[in-house]
């Protein structure tokens, strides 16, 4: 077997260091285990390069980095830009600061320039400073919200957006010609920085970055006169967020801010969390208990390289905390954003608002409302990305807005990819907005279903780990895919997409049309009464992911009919 005759090299060969053949001699009798780790390359999906941190090629490791960063370096020699640098960031995870020299050193050693942050920031500043500085590239050492034992590279391109097709896979082509890792170019620090390749950035890049969120601000005056008394609990969960959240919110005019002590310091063990991701209800446990011995009004928590922000507030009638989806806190600072350019005359009579496919369908409802242009994107925000540059080249629409059901948005084009750090900035703008209103933030989201429909979403992950779950994932794709569905629940299937065959097909009259979308593994299904479902395996995680919608006449009629659609959805594909 090609796994097992991958796994004798590595506990053979010179190329390895003694370390890494111990590790690998401890699981000798391990058959399911050496799969595990040798079943496959890892591969840049959704966002880049992800995995399990150990030895063997589906695992993160100075090999596989390694091997990734040279494959890069060749690309950007082929491109003969190896002259603007590539921008470097890491978060808190274990490895991710070796492993983020390790690439510059790498990158170095093929004469490109790198500049490296002093210490860990976040993705969006990384983002920002690929534009700032005018680089070829950035590369990102995170694992986003997985869980510990994993760590990940995210490689971005010139405009600040992670890399998409098909540049991703000529630089996968690039990196699966290096047949020895003793292809592996190095260069020790000192000969780096002596050839002047390696730069070091630091609080220079934070202050621009921040400068520009600031700019952002619609409403600065409400902001200082209401930051006075809002109330405001942050969690960046042991990663990067609070390098600048906390200084960014003061600046602002907040002056109660409380950081959740036990998580403020970053820690890649994340000793506090289970899981770090703030999608996660029980991750908000410690900053929940802080918000109720303050009286905070909202509770913010971002994931390890702050992309992604979840949020609670508090609703006064009832004094609960309540739970936002990422559908929800994205759109409740879309329609504040959005309303409020209106209001001061800024709003671009060609503005664009960007979603994504598995995202709610209450964008399309307020685009529409305020006259702009909604473009539907794969899920990825690297697609968003792809948008906006295209828009940028062919002079057609004007950023206002972008979003994806996962967690993130991005309020301007100075970066390119989830800020949840604006985001975070954002949020409590809305809320000293409608304070001075007189409204809560649960208030404002409750005034959103009202003037549009109460539409609600929801996703089921269906964890398939090892090579066994890759395939059952495949399998359950493959019978999707061949078996056509006309009706989930108690709605008709009106359309269905299968966007990795470019097909679209309306299931009243056969007739079959393009999707107009990049190939990817994804399935979709619009259902009557604005209703729709999605399946897709993620491109992150061991997972096959279920997404669902609904529109209702009401929050209760809303939760009913989507817990009726998920538990449909959920018994066709198992």
């Amino acid at each position: 077997m090609e796994y097992l005759k991958e796994y004798k090299k590595w506990c053979e060969s010179s190329e390895f260091d003694e370390e890494t053949r111990k590790e690998l001699l401890e699981i000798k009798d391990d058959e399911k285990e050496i799969e595990d780790r040798f079943y496959k390359e890892l591969e840049f999906g959704t966002a880049g390069l992800r995995g399990v941190i150990g030895a063997g090629t589906n695992r993160m490791n100075k090999y596989t980095v390694g091997k990734a960063t040279q494959g890069l370096a060749n690309y950007i020699l082929e491109q003969g830009t190896q002259d603007q640098g590539v921008a470097i960031s890491y978060d808190s995870r274990k490895m991710s600061k070796e492993f983020s020299e390790q690439t510059a050193l790498i990158l170095n050693a093929n004469g490109i320039k790198t500049y490296v942050f002093e210490s860990l920031r976040p993705v969006p500043e990384l983002s920002f400073a690929v534009r700032e500085l005018g680089c070829t590239a950035g590369v990102m050492i995170t694992a986003s919200h997985n869980p510990p034992k994993y760590n990940g590279y995210k490689a971005y391109w010139n405009d600040g957006a992670q890399i998409i097709a098909p540049r991703d896979k000529e630089i996968i082509d690039k990196v699966k010609a290096i047949t020895s890792y003793n292809e592996i170019k190095e260069i020790t620090r000192k000969e780096a920085e002596e050839k002047g390749l390696f730069h070091t950035i630091g609080t220079e890049m934070d202050d621009k970055y921040l400068e520009i969120l600031k700019s952002k601000v619609l409403n600065p005056e409400i902001v200082k006169k209401q930051g006075k008394d809002l109330k405001v609990v942050y969690t960046p969960l042991h990663g990067t967020g609070n390098t600048i959240a906390e200084r960014l919110l003061k600046e602002i005019g907040l002056a109660n801010v409380y950081v959740v002590p036990e998580q403020k310091e970053p820690d890649g063990n994340f000793p506090t969390v289970d899981y770090p991701n703030p999608e996660d209800p029980k991750a908000f446990k410690l900053a929940l208990e802080l918000a109720k011995k303050v009286d905070a009004d909202v509770v913010l928590a971002t994931d390890p390289d702050a992309d992604r922000l979840g949020i609670f507030v508090k609703d006064t009638k009832t004094g609960k905390y309540m739970e936002y989806t990422g559908n929800m806190s994205a759109l409740l600072i879309a329609e504040y954003r959005i309303s409020q350019m209106q209001e001061k005359g800024i709003l671009p009579k060609d503005g664009m608002f960007i979603t994504t496919v598995v995202s709610s369908e209450l964008a399309k409802a307020i685009s529409k409302y305020y006259k702009l242009d909604c473009k539907e994107t794969l899920t990825g925000f690297k697609n968003i990305g792809a948008v906006i540059r295209k828009a940028e080249e062919t002079k057609s629409n004007t950023y206002v807005f972008g979003y994806e059901e996962s967690y993130g948005c991005l309020i301007g084009d100075y970066a390119r990819d989830k800020d949840g750090i604006a985001a975070v900035m954002a949020l409590c703008e809305a809320a000293c907005y409608y304070k001075e209103q007189g409204k809560t933030l649960w208030d404002a989201m409750q005034d959103i279903y009202e003037k549009y429909g109460y539409y609600k979403e929801t996703q089921v992950s269906i964890v398939l780990e090892g090579a066994d779950g890759a395939r059952k994932i495949q399998e359950m794709m493959t019978n999707m895919r061949n078996n056509l569905i006309e009706k989930i629940g108690n709605y008709k299937v009106l359309t269905f997409k299968d966007i990795k065959e470019d097909i679209v097909k309306d299931m009243q009259t056969g007739e079959i049309t393009k999707t107009g979308l990049p190939t990817s593994n994804v399935l979709y299904y619009a259902l009557e009464d604005d209703a729709w479902c999605c399946i897709r395996p993620s491109g992150t995680e061991p997972k096959i992911k279920l997404y669902m919608g609904v529109k209702g006449t009401s929050n209760e009629d809303a939760t009913q009919k989507l817990e009726e659609l998920k538990q449909a959805m959920v018994a066709i594909v198992k």
